[in-house]
C-alpha cells in the first residue's frame, strides 16, 4: 500500500550506527557554486549507427562531456554558476533493487538543500507506475532520517516496468507537466538508463523543460563502458556472496564429501561470478563469456566438471565448491535455441502444455532429455521486458544432476575412485541483494545523488551521472556527466533468449559481457589451475564498515586501467598546448614537426577506428 512507502524503520543497532555515517564528498562536489567544464561533443559509440542514431536523437545527440571543478581549479571556458534558484526535482527507482539506491536519493537532497533551501525533491511511489500516476512523496530530512545507508528500495518502492511506449511517455511527461519538475532523475540499470536517453529526447522535443539524468544502479555490473567504471549494489552484493560462498568452501574443506554447486544471481552475464571468484577463490566458475565463445553445449560443460572431479578425486580431494552465473542457462547454444523456440510458441498463445508437441526435432530431442524440474522452468512466460526467467531456472540442480549421472557411471566402470559423489546446490542472489550497502556503495551513491544536482543545474539533458578514478580515495574521484546516447548503439539482430527485450534498430545501452581479453578475466586464468587443485580457499569475512576491510573494493575495478574520462581531459590538455605552440608567425621547424606528427597519429587513429578498436 502507498502508506507503506516512507514510514519511519525500526533500526538495529548496527543500522543505527550506518545511519550516522556521512559519505564524504570529493572536492569538486563541495561549496555552494556550482562550477562546470564542457568539453567536446560526443561521438557515437558505433559509426555505423549514425544515421539511427541521428534519426533517433535530433535534439540530444553529440552533446559534450561534462567535468565538475574544485574551485581552485583554473580553466578558462569553465562555466561557473553561483545564482542557483529554487527547483523541483522528482525522482524514481527503476529496475531491480540494489544497495545504495536511497543514499542517491540522500545526495541529491542534500545537493539541493545545500544550493537553494526552498528547492523541493520528490519521490515517485511505486516506481514508474508511481510516475505515471503522479504519486509522490516529498523528501525531507525527517523522512530520509532512517533510510540513510541502509539496504533496500522501500523508502519509495521499485518497479520492473519500462518508460517505453507512447503511452507510457505521454504519462510521464504529463507527470512532469503537472508538478512542474524541473528535473526528472531515473535510478536504475542499463534499460532504465536506455529509457532515460529516449525520455530526454522525447521531453527536448515536446519542449517540455524538465531535464532527465539517469544514474547507474545495478547489482548486475553490466552498465559498463568508456565512461561508466562501476554500479551501485554491484560491490555489496560481489562482498556478501564471496562471504557465503567462502563459508560453503570452509565447510566443503571440513567435511570432504561435498561438492557445492552455487549458481549467483546477475542476469545475462558473469561479472557478479567473475568477481566473486576473484573474492573467495573457488574451485572452479563456468562464465557465461566463456561457454558462449567456445560454443560448449551442456555435455561439454558437464564433462569439464566431471573431468575436475575426477582429478581431484586422484590427489583425495573429494569435494569442491562451484560457481555458476544464473545466465549460463542461455549461452548454451542449444538451450538458447530450444528457449527461443519456447518463448515463440508462448507468445503465439500456445498452451505450456502443448509446447512440447510443436518444437523442432532438435529442441524437442533437447527438451525430452532434461529432467522434469528444468523442463517446467523452461516453459515458464517470460519476464516484462520479455526476457527469460533466469532466476527460477535452476542450473545448478541440471548440472548436478548430470554431473552425478556421469560420476555414477564412471565409478561403475571403475574410472573414478573416488567417493561417492554427493552434490549440495545453492542460489545466492536475493539475500545479498537486500543487504545494508557496503562503505563503498555508499559513498559512491552518495557522490552521484550531488553529481545528478550538478548535472540538472547546468541544465544538462540526457545525461548519466558518473565518476572516475573509482579505485582511488572519494578525494581523488573526479565527476562528470556523459550524454547516455554516447552509450548506445543499435542492435540489427536478436542476440539471446534473455535480452530479446530491445527492438530490432531501437538504440539502447546494451549489457557489457565480461571482456575475455581484460585484466579482470587474465587473472582469473592465471589462477585457475591453482583454484582448482590447491583449495586456496579465500575468506573475506562479513562486510566491514571500520578497520581492515572498510575500504576494500572489487578486485575486477582495481585490476581494470581505466578513468576514461580522465584521459579525454588529458588529452584535451595536450591539444591545447599544441594550439598555444603552432599558431601563424610559429617557425618552419615548428610547423613541419607538427604536420609530420600529426599526419602518422592521424593514419594510426584511422586504421585503429576502422577495425573497430576500442
Amino acid at each position: 500500500m502507498d502508506s507503506d512507502f516512507g514510514i519511519p524503520r525500526e533500526l538495529s543497532p548496527l543500522q543505527q550506527l550506518r545511519s550516522q555515517y556521512h559519505p564524504e564528498l570529493p572536492p569538486c562536489l563541495q561549496g555552494t557554486t556550482v562550477r562546470v567544464e564542457l568539453g567536446d561533443g560526443t561521438t557515437v559509440a558505433e559509426a555505423a549507427d549514425s544515421h539511427t542514431m541521428a534519426r533517433a536523437f535530433p535534439h540530444t545527440l553529440g552533446q559534450p562531456l561534462a567535468h565538475f571543478l574544485r574551485e581552485t581549479a583554473q580553466v578558462a571556458d569553465a562555466h561557473i554558476i553561483s545564482e542557483l534558484p529554487s527547483v523541483r526535482v522528482g525522482i524514481v527507482f527503476c529496475g531491480r533493487q540494489a544497495p545504495g539506491g536511497h543514499n542517491v536519493i540522500w545526495g541529491l537532497f542534500e545537493a539541493l538543500k545545500v544550493h537553494n533551501a526552498k528547492s523541493t525533491l520528490l519521490g515517485f511511489l511505486g516506481g514508474s507506475e508511481g510516475l505515471f500516476a503522479q504519486k509522490t512523496l516529498e523528501i525531507t530530512d525527517d523522512v530520509l532520517q532512517t533510510y540513510k545507508n541502509q539496504g533496500g528500495y522501500d523508502l519509495l518502492g521499485r518497479t520492473k516496468d519500462q518508460i517505453k511506449t507512447t503511452e507510457q511517455v505521454n504519462a510521464a511527461l504529463k507527470a512532469c507537466t503537472d508538478l512542474k519538475l524541473d528535473g526528472l532523475v531515473i535510478i536504475g540499470g542499463v534499460i532504465s538508463n536506455t529509457d532515460a536517453a529516449h525520455l530526454a529526447e522525447f521531453f527536448a522535443a515536446a519542449k517540455c523543460p524538465t531535464k532527465v539524468v539517469g544514474v547507474p544502479v545495478t547489482t548486475n555490473g553490466d552498465l559498463k563502458n568508456q565512461f561508466v567504471e562501476a554500479n551501485v549494489g554491484f560491490d555489496t552484493i560481489c562482498k556478501v556472496n564471496s562471504q557465503l560462498i567462502s563459508n560453503a568452501c570452509t565447510d566443503a574443506l571440513s567435511a570432504e564429501k561435498y561438492y557445492y554447486f552455487i549458481r549467483l544471481m546477475g542476469r545475462k552475464h558473469s561479472h557478479v561470478a567473475l568477481e566473486c571468484t576473484l573474492q573467495s577463490h573457488p574451485n572452479m566458475v563456468i562464465l557465461g563469456e566463456e561457454v558462449a565463445a567456445s560454443k560448449l553445449t551442456i555435455f561439454d560443460i558437464a564433462k569439464q566438471i566431471c573431468d575436475a572431479v575426477q582429478a581431484r578425486a586422484v590427489e583425495d580431494k573429494n569435494h569442491g565448491v562451484i560457481l555458476i552465473p544464473e545466465g549460463l542457462i542461455v549461452s548454451i547454444p542449444e538451450v538458447y535455441a530450444l528457449l527461443k523456440e519456447i518463448h515463440g510458441l508462448l507468445r503465439q498463445g500456445v498452451a505450456a502444455d502443448k509446447i512440447s508437441t510443436q518444437l523442432s526435432p532438435w529442441s524437442s530431442a533437447l527438451f525430452e532429455f532434461l529432467p522434469p524440474f528444468i523442463k517446467k522452468q523452461l516453459l515458464l512466460h517470460p519476464e516484462s521486458d520479455d526476457s527469460a526467467q533466469l532466476s527460477q531456472i535452476e542450473t545448478e540442480k541440471l548440472l548436478a544432476y548430470l554431473v552425478e549421472t556421469e560420476m555414477n557411471k564412471r565409478l561403475k566402470e571403475g574410472t573414478y575412485k573416488g567417493k561417492k559423489f554427493i552434490a549440495i546446490c545453492h542460489f545466492f542472489g536475493y539475500q545479498a541483494r537486500g543487504s545494508l550497502p557496503s562503505k563503498f556503495d555508499c559513498d559512491y551513491a552518495y557522490v552521484l545523488g550531488h553529481i545528478c544536482y550538478h548535472a540538472l543545474a547546468a541544465g544538462l539533458n540526457g545525461y548519466m551521472a558518473t565518476v572516475t578514478n573509482l579505485k582511488s580515495p572519494v578525494n581523488k574521484w573526479k565527476c562528470g556527466a556523459a550524454p547516455i546516447t554516447a552509450m548506445m548503439s543499435v542492435k540489427h539482430w536478436s542476440q539471446d533468449a534473455s535480452y530479446t527485450l530491445t527492438s530490432i534498430g531501437r538504440p539502447a545501452i546494451h549489457p557489457a559481457m565480461v571482456d575475455l581479453k581484460g585484466k579482470a578475466y587474465d587473472l582469473l586464468r592465471q589462477n585457475s589451475q591453482k583454484f582448482l587443485m590447491e583449495d586456496l580457499y579465500r575468506n573475506p569475512g562479513p562486510l566491514q564498515y571500520d578497520g581492515p576491510g572498510a575500504d576494500a573494493k572489487a578486485v575486477s575495478l582495481c585490476v581494470e586501467d581505466q578513468d576514461y574520462m580522465g584521459r579525454i581531459k588529458k588529452l584535451q590538455e595536450y591539444l591545447d598546448q599544441v594550439r598555444k605552440i603552432v599558431k601563424p608567425g610559429c617557425s618552419q621547424d615548428v610547423l613541419k614537426a607538427a604536420l609530420s606528427v600529426m599526419a602518422s597519429v592521424t593514419d594510426v587513429l584511422t586504421t585503429i577506428s576502422s577495425t573497430g578498436g576500442q
